[in-house]
C-alpha cells in the first residue's frame, strides 16, 4: 500500500519565502513557526476495503506549547506506546477529504520509538473522519496517488 505525506503544516505555505528561514524550524517530525505555533508529524491511516494495510497519509498537527514540549520530552523514549493521547489540531489538507479551510480535532497517540504518532480524528461527519472509521475503495487510493505522485486531477 503507497503512503503519502505533507511537507509542512498548511500554515507553512501562507508565510512569504523570504521570511521562512527567519520564522520557521523544522524537521523531518516537528516544526514551530514563530516560536508559537507548534507541530508534530503523525500517520493518519485510512483503512482500505479489501486490504489488511491501510493507507497512510503522513500529517501535521498542532499541539498546545505545553504538549509540544511533552512530546519532545517523550520523543527520544524507546517505549512510548503507553504514553496517553495527546489533543490537536489537524493541519494538513489531504484532497479530496479535506479542503484545508477547517481544522478538525485529533489525539495523537504515541507509539514506540521509530513510529510516528498514530492520528486519531474526532469521529464526527466530515468526510476525512468518516474515511477513517468505514474505509475507503482501493481505486480511491489510487486516485490519490495519481493527484500527488503525478498531478493528475480529475
Amino acid at each position: 500500500m503507497p503512503s503519502l505525506g505533507a511537507k509542512a503544516p498548511l500554515v507553512f505555505y501562507s508565510i512569504p519565502q523570504e521570511e521562512v528561514e527567519k520564522r520557521v524550524e523544522i524537521t523531518s517530525d516537528m516544526c514551530v513557526i514563530d516560536d508559537k505555533y507548534f507541530f508534530v508529524l503523525g500517520c493518519l491511516e485510512l483503512p482500505v476495503a479489501g486490504y489488511h494495510e491501510p493507507f497512510v497519509f503522513n500529517a501535521w498537527v498542532s499541539l498546545s506549547e505545553n504538549n509540544f514540549q511533552l512530546f519532545i520530552e517523550r520523543f527520544e523514549t524507546e517505549l512510548r506506546d503507553h504514553f496517553e493521547p495527546m489533543f490537536g489540531w489537524l493541519s494538513s489538507g489531504l484532497w479530496p477529504y479535506y479542503d484545508g479551510h477547517q481544522n478538525i480535532k485529533t489525539r495523537i497517540h504515541f507509539r514506540n520509538k521509530g513510529i510516528r504518532p498514530f492520528i486519531e480524528l474526532e469521529p464526527t461527519d466530515h468526510k476525512l473522519a468518516r474515511a477513517q472509521s468505514e474505509g475507503i475503495a482501493p481505486e480511491k487510493v489510487i486516485e490519490m496517488y495519481e493527484y500527488y505522485v503525478h498531478g493528475k486531477q480529475s
